[in-house]
């Protein structure tokens, strides 16, 4: 019975698709006949197809075969594409870079109109900081601690052999024999702590107080971490390796080659290990940690 209805169903729809039809175009003011067609709902039917294919089919050969494709998202030239990705971050650091010109001389600017911020008004280094630090870590055997500077030294001279470092003489020289010259002229409020992980000094400063190179040498690393914010480290000659950490930002990039008095940053408070605006200044003789004051007149 089912399949008699169903036949019965198809046999309908085909009758009415063979129906014909006369489509008049009469004017509207006589209704005079101007023109007639006849037609069917299955030549309807294929026309519509028809011109509906004619469409798609134009529409995707002029997106395939014509320069409007690059506007369309997804289907740009992978060369354009990755040639705009370098323009974009080219053009980030740029920026990063103009910010820091202006930091740099904006701080010039205060200093000559006298609009300066005083040694008395940056604000103490709280040394218990340290000590709350060095209480709070895990400790580490003797054996792991050396293992893990050997790890570090090991990178840091990696990437400094990367660069121009080779230009340097072999000639050795002993470290009271080599002349620093100041990064930062304040008032020391951390000293050199290495049983607590401070590997350095704290000196304290004005603020926008342009940081200087305590020598010649090749930046080999010029960017932001976790801990020390934006650092600079500068490769020197006689297996000498300075970091200069926390500043708000960087004049220089990886790779620069720098003079002794050069500025390299601007002092800054940034990074999990400050509590404070000041600079944090290291000093490295063949992979090991030195007191920079013992060689440097602050």
């Amino acid at each position: 019975m089912d399949g008699e209805q169903s036949k019965s169903r198809w046999e309908i729809i085909k009758e009415r698709l063979k129906h014909s039809y006369r489509f008049v175009i009469m004017t509207g003011d006589t209704f005079e006949e101007v023109r007639a067609y006849r037609l069917t709902l299955l030549n309807a039917y294929v026309f519509v197809t028809s011109v509906l294919v004619v469409v798609t089919v134009a529409v995707v050969s002029l997106i395939a075969f014509t320069p409007l494709r690059k506007y369309v998202p997804g289907y740009g030239s992978v060369p354009e594409d990755t040639a705009i990705l370098g323009l974009y971050s080219e053009l980030e650091d740029m920026e990063k870079e103009l910010d820091a010109y202006r930091s740099y001389s904006e701080n010039f600017r205060k200093m000559l109109v006298g609009d300066v911020q005083t040694q008395d008004e940056v604000p103490p280094v709280d040394v218990s900081y340290y000590d709350s630090l060095a209480a709070a870590s895990v400790p580490v055997s003797e054996a792991e601690e050396e293992l893990r500077q050997e790890a570090e030294m090991e990178q840091v001279g990696a990437i400094a052999r990367s660069g121009r470092i080779t230009n340097f003489p072999v000639r050795e020289v002993r470290l009271e024999q080599m002349y620093f010259t100041s990064p930062l002229n304040g008032e020391v409020a951390a000293g050199f702590m290495p049983d607590k992980g401070h590997y350095g000094i704290d000196i304290l400063a004005p603020k926008n107080t342009a940081i200087k190179a305590a020598m010649d040498g090749y930046v080999f690393f010029s960017d932001w971490t976790l801990e020390t914010g934006n650092t600079i480290g500068i490769q020197h000659t006689n297996n000498v390796i300075t970091f200069y950490k926390h500043n708000s930002s960087l004049l220089k990039k990886a790779g620069s080659f720098v003079r002794a008095g050069e500025g390299v940053a601007i002092i800054g408070n940034t990074g999990e290990l400050t509590n404070g605006p000041h600079l944090h200044f290291e000093l490295w003789h063949k992979g090991k940690p030195v007191d920079p004051g013992e060689y440097v007149n602050f």
